[in-house]
C-alpha cells in the first residue's frame, strides 16, 4: 500500500471517530432525558410513590391478602433545627439507641431524604401529625403493607419484607427500602403483585428545601397498581385444616382432580402470617428460623423424605395389572406376613389367600411382596434390571421422582430410585427382586412429597391422568399459564383403574374389618388408602390418601401426621373431616372432630 492510500485510510478513521463522538453528544444532550436528570441531581428530589400491591382472593371471592396503610418517618438532616430528640422519641416510642443508629446513616447525605423509622403504626402517625411542625426536616411518607384477615396459610400465601443486596443486584427495579415477596404466592407472582413505582420530581435548593415541581411535572411517573390474583384455595378449608393440625407435625394437601387446583395446602406447625408484617419482621423471622419444630419448612412441597408406606400399594397394583402379572382374581397367601429365606415382612391378621381388591382393602404386605417380585422376575424381561426399569417407567408417569411444577417456590422432587443406584451398591446384575422388595410396600428408597401423594389420589380418581397442581386460578388482565390446563397421561390403561378404585372404596365402605371403615360418611362415598410409614427415628408416621365422591370426584387429599402411628388412627379421620367440610360444609361426627382438635403430638 502506497503512502497516499494510507493517508486516506487514516483520515477516514479520524473522521469516523469524530462522527461517533458528535452523535453520542447529540444523543446525550438532545434525545436521552436521563442524562439531563442526572445533571440536575443536586437540585431535584424524586419522591417515590409506591403502588399498592395486588389483592389476593380465594376461589370463592373472599379477600385473603389485603393492604393497609403504613407510614415511614423520613428525615432530611440538613434541614433540622434544634432537634428535641427526647420529645420526638416520646411520640414515636423508639429506643434512643436504634434512633441514633439510623440518624448517623441519614447524616451521610444531609440533603437526601432517609427513612429513619419504617412502618410506624396508624396510632403513632396520628400523634406525630399533630406535633410534626415542631420537628423541621422530618416528614411522613405513606406506603401499604400486607394484612391477612384469616390468619392462616402463611407458607402458601407468603409475606413481603425489605429487599437485601442480592435482591437489588438481581433486579434493578428494586432500591434500598423497597419490599419484595419472599415465599409463597408473594414470591412466585411478585412481578404481577408489586405493580410499578411512580413518583414526582421536585426542584430543591442547596439545603434540600422543596421549591416546586420540576419543569411542571414533565418527568413525573404515574403509579401502576399491582394486579389482583384469584387463588384456587378454599380459605375456609385451609383454615379448618390448620385447626385440625394444631399441635401436630405434618401436612394436608387437597386438590380438585378435575383441574389440578389446590384447595388447601396445610403445613404444620404453622404461624399467623400477620407476624411477618411491621417493624418486628426481622425479630419474628429469627424466632421462626430457630424454632426446632421448623414452622418455615413447607412440608407439603418440601417434605420429600417421607416414605409413602402402604398408600403406594395402589400404584404397584396398577403396574401389575398393566404388565399382565395380576388380574382381578389373582390370589396370594399371607401367613401373618411375607417370608423368603431369612426375610420376614410382617402383616396384620386377615383372611388368606386374598385377591387384588381384598389386598387393597386389607392392605396386605404379603400380597404386594409377591406381586412386586413377580413383576421384576417376569420371563418377558431379559433381567431383573429390565423388569425394574419397566416398573420405574410406569411409576414415574404419575409425576413421581420429579418436581410436579407447582407454582410455589422450593418444591422438592421426591425419590424414585434408579437402577444405577442399586448397581453402585450391589454391582450390575447382582441385585435381585428380593433385594429391593421393600419398594413393594412403599418403603426402602422411595419417598414422595405430600403434594405428590395427593396428586396420585387425583390421578386414580381421573382414571389415569392429572393436571399440574397449581395455586393461582386467575390474574387480572393477564393470560394465564396454559401449562396448567395440559393433561398428563400415565402409562396405565384407564380400564385398570376401576379395580383399584373398588379396592379403595372397600377400604372405607367395606364394613367392619376394612382398614378405614370407621371414617365412612353416610352420604359421601370415600375411596381411600391407609399407610403407616416406618420411621427409623421414632414412632411411625400416619398417612392417608383418598378422593371423594367415588362418582364424579371433586376432591383428592393426602394427610401426613408425623410420629402418630397407624394411618387409620389419625390421618384417615382428618381426611374424612376435610372431605365432609369441603363437600357439605358440615361436620356430622362432632366427637371425632373434638378428638382430633384436642390431640397433641408435640407437647
Amino acid at each position: 500500500m502506497d503512502l497516499s492510500h494510507r493517508r486516506y485510510l487514516y483520515s477516514a478513521i479520524i473522521v469516523g471517530v469524530a462522527l461517533l463522538y458528535i452523535l453520542r453528544l447529540f444523543y446525550i444532550q438532545v434525545i436521552d432525558d436521563s442524562y439531563k436528570l442526572d445533571a440536575m441531581n443536586n437540585s431535584r428530589r424524586f419522591e417515590v410513590h409506591h403502588p399498592a400491591r395486588g389483592l389476593v382472593f380465594d376461589r370463592n371471592g373472599k379477600l385473603i391478602v389485603a393492604n393497609e396503610a403504613a407510614y415511614d418517618l423520613m428525615v432530611v438532616t440538613g434541614q433540622i433545627k434544634d432537634l428535641d430528640t427526647a420529645a420526638l422519641l416520646d411520640i414515636i416510642h423508639v429506643s434512643k439507641e436504634s434512633f441514633m443508629t439510623e440518624f448517623k446513616k441519614a447524616k451521610k447525605n444531609r440533603y437526601r431524604p432517609y427513612p429513619i423509622i419504617k412502618q410506624i403504626s396508624a396510632e403513632t402517625y396520628a400523634r406525630l401529625q399533630e406535633q410534626l411542625y415542631n420537628f423541621p426536616g422530618f416528614y411522613v411518607q405513606t406506603r401499604t403493607v400486607r394484612n391477612y384477615p384469616y390468619h392462616c396459610g402463611a407458607l402458601v400465601l407468603g409475606y413481603i419484607s425489605e429487599v437485601n443486596n442480592n435482591d437489588i443486584k438481581e433486579n434493578n427495579y428494586y432500591e434500598q427500602g423497597d419490599y419484595i415477596g419472599k415465599i409463597g404466592i408473594e414470591k412466585t407472582y411478585e412481578s404481577y403483585l408489586r405493580g410499578v413505582k411512580g413518583g414526582n420530581y421536585y426542584q430543591v435548593d442547596v439545603k434540600g428545601r422543596v421549591k416546586g415541581s420540576l419543569e411542571d411535572g414533565k418527568y413525573d411517573k404515574p403509579v401502576v397498581l399491582g394486579k389482583n390474583i384469584t387463588t384456587t384455595l378454599d380459605i375456609s378449608l385451609q383454615e379448618y385444616g390448620e385447626r385440625l393440625m394444631q399441635n401436630k407435625k405434618g401436612s394436608i394437601v387437597a386438590i380438585d382432580p378435575k383441574t389440578g387446583e389446590i384447595l388447601a395446602l396445610v403445613s404444620a406447625p404453622t404461624f399467623d402470617p400477620n407476624i411477618m408484617v411491621g417493624r418486628l419482621v426481622s425479630e419474628n423471622y429469627s424466632k421462626l428460623a430457630n424454632d426446632p419444630l421448623k414452622p418455615l419448612y413447607n412440608r407439603p412441597i418440601q417434605g420429600d423424605r417421607y416414605p409413602p408406606g402402604s398408600t403406594f400399594k395402589t400404584l404397584n397394583a396398577l403396574v401389575g395389572l398393566q404388565e399382565g402379572i395380576v388380574n382381578q382374581h389373582t390370589m396370594y397367601g399371607c401367613q401373618a406376613g411375607y417370608y423368603s429365606g431369612g426375610l420376614h415382612v410382617g402383616c396384620h391378621n386377615h383372611e388368606s389367600p386374598i385377591d387384588l381388591i381384598e389386598s387393597i382393602k386389607m392392605s396386605c404386605n404379603a400380597y404386594y411382596c409377591n406381586e412386586f417380585r413377580a413383576i421384576l422376575d417376569a420371563p418377558k424381561y431379559a433381567s431383573v434390571r429390565d423388569g425394574f426399569l419397566t416398573w420405574q417407567s410406569h411409576i414415574k408417569s404419575f409425576g413421581l421422582g420429579n418436581k410436579l411444577g407447582v407454582d410455589l417456590p422450593s418444591e422438592r422432587p421426591g425419590i424414585i430410585p434408579r437402577a444405577e443406584y442399586y448397581d453402585k451398591i450391589y454391582g450390575k446384575n447382582r441385585w435381585k427382586s428380593l433385594t429391593i422388595v421393600s419398594l413393594s410396600i412403599g418403603q426402602g428408597e422411595i419417598s414422595m412429597t405430600p403434594l405428590q401423594m395427593a396428586n396420585v389420589a387425583a390421578t386414580i380418581a381421573n382414571k389415569g391422568y392429572y393436571y399440574t397442581p397449581h395455586i393461582v386460578k386467575e390474574i387480572d388482565d393477564t393470560v394465564f399459564d396454559k401449562s396448567f390446563i395440559q393433561r398428563h397421561e400415565t402409562k396405565i390403561n384407564k380400564n385398570y383403574f376401576d379395580l383399584v378404585t373398588e379396592g379403595m372404596y372397600q377400604v372405607v365402605q367395606g364394613g367392619y374389618g376394612a382398614t378405614a371403615w370407621h371414617i365412612a360418611l353416610k352420604d359421601i362415598a370415600i375411596c381411600g388408602k391407609t399407610g403407616t410409614a416406618q420411621n427409623p427415628h421414632g414412632i411411625d408416621h400416619s398417612i392417608f390418601m383418598a378422593f371423594a365422591p367415588r362418582e364424579n370426584p371433586q376432591i383428592a387429599i393426602s394427610v401426613y401426621v408425623e410420629n402418630a402411628g397407624f394411618g387409620a388412627t389419625w390421618a384417615a379421620p382428618i381426611a374424612s373431616l376435610m372431605i365432609e367440610k369441603y363437600l357439605s360444609d358440615t361436620i356430622t361426627n362432632a366427637w371425632r372432630e373434638k378428638q382430633i382438635l384436642e390431640k397433641d403430638f408435640i407437647h
